[in-house]
């Protein structure tokens, strides 16, 4: 058997990276004009005229000058438009640079055309892999034009393919960053629902179970004790209705949008939380009225603490205490969690491994609202907001 050597392996590697990357689809929704567009094409077209003045030995003088604003202008349509905006562009250097050669002159490109440094970096960062592609090689064109014709050195050789090259990696290293990121903000909210279907089944099966055990007494009792057949059908549709009223709450969460077995944690765990021993200590706050909450609204609110204590105690750099504040109201639970320490690690989605992403998750997917950031101060606050029933079905 015919085994493969180490370049036969690095070509197949390299042919399958680059089907992969020919086959890559646009980024969507790529950015539109902003003000800082407006600013780099004014600060452009004013080199181009200003350079265009002060060159006594630049070749057709001003209209050399006047056509090298065409790609100036075409940053405007960078992103929305990468191949075509590149395509433009140096049609209209690659044709100076002929037209020059065709008549035996310097070349016309002016120095401000180095802006056009952007154009690369755009299309590698918002075109498809074809556009890429294809860009890549009209970019090419005046530059090996003047490698052949207008030879300066090696040095001008590798600063013309730098030129390319650079911003088009820098281009394309920030669009599989992105992409990591996204995918990274998806996986959490997939985790979180998840997790919610797996409450839901605890909850099912909790209180099925319950309903066959009252069935079973009711009718072994329904001939010698008729009260108590009656009492058991009334804990069964008691336990009925609040099966049906979770399983109407969790599963239309799921629609709009615990890793171990067992009980679920409710609004009575949080203390247990703030009496693990572990440093900074948990000082936890419980007051309001905290009756009727559902089950899944109390793991909810459960979550939060846990996320955002772990989160503090793990980035809250000389953090002294936590506090952990559940106050209920008629309608909602409210949860706030203070730390006292440096917030100069705020940034929710590097610092605690996208647990505030899911968090957010949940409770959006109950009907409720989040908000996390740095204390005026010191310190870091989470502040969620959770209707007592949960969003509606």
């Amino acid at each position: 058997m015919t085994g493969v050597g180490p370049a036969s392996t690095l070509s197949i590697v390299l042919i399958n990276a680059l089907r992969s990357f020919w086959a890559e689809p646009r980024e969507p929704d790529p950015p539109r004009r902003v003000w800082r567009d407006w600013v780099l094409v004014g600060v452009g077209v004013a080199l181009v005229i200003a350079e265009g003045l002060t060159r006594d030995e630049l070749p057709w003088w001003p209209f050399s000058a006047v056509i090298q604003l065409v790609p100036i202008i075409a940053l405007l349509w960078r992103r929305t438009y990468p191949l075509a905006s590149v395509a433009v562009a140096w049609s209209v250097i690659a044709g100076l640079d002929i037209a020059a050669i065709a008549q035996g002159l310097d070349s016309p490109g002016l120095y401000t055309m180095v802006l056009t440094i952007v154009f690369p970096y755009s299309l590698f960062r918002w075109g498809s892999g074809r556009e890429a592609v294809v860009g890549l090689g009209i970019m090419s064109v005046p530059l090996v034009m003047n490698l052949i014709f207008y030879p300066d050195g090696a040095a001008l050789t590798v600063a013309s393919f730098a030129f390319l090259l650079f911003p088009s990696a820098l281009g394309t290293a920030v669009r599989f960053r992105e992409r990591a990121q996204d995918r990274a903000v998806a996986e959490a909210k997939l985790y979180e629902r998840e997790r919610l279907a797996r409450e839901l089944h605890d909850t099912v099966a909790h209180h099925v179970s319950a309903i066959a055990i009252q069935a079973e007494a009711g009718t072994a009792m329904a001939a010698s004790d008729p009260d108590a057949s009656v009492q058991a059908l009334r804990t069964i549709k008691s336990e009925a209705s609040r099966t049906l009223a979770e399983m109407r709450s969790i599963v239309g969460v799921l629609r709009r949008g615990d890793d171990e077995p067992g009980p679920r944690k409710g609004l009575a765990d949080i203390e247990g939380l703030a009496d693990d021993g572990r440093q900074p200590p948990i000082e936890l706050e419980m007051h309001g009225d905290l009756d009727g909450v559902t089950p899944s609204v109390q793991t909810a609110v459960f979550r939060i603490a846990q996320e955002a204590t772990t989160n503090a105690r793990r980035h809250a750099r000389r953090a002294t205490g936590i506090t952990v504040q559940v106050e209920g109201s008629a309608e909602d639970v409210e949860i706030v969690v203070t730390d006292d320490g440096d917030a100069s690690y705020a940034d929710p989605a590097t610092a605690s491994g996208y647990g505030l992403i899911g968090m957010a998750e949940r409770v959006s997917l109950h009907g409720g609202s989040l908000d996390a950031g740095p204390n005026t101060g010191r310190g870091w606050t989470v502040r969620a907001v959770v209707p007592k029933g949960g969003a509606s079905p």
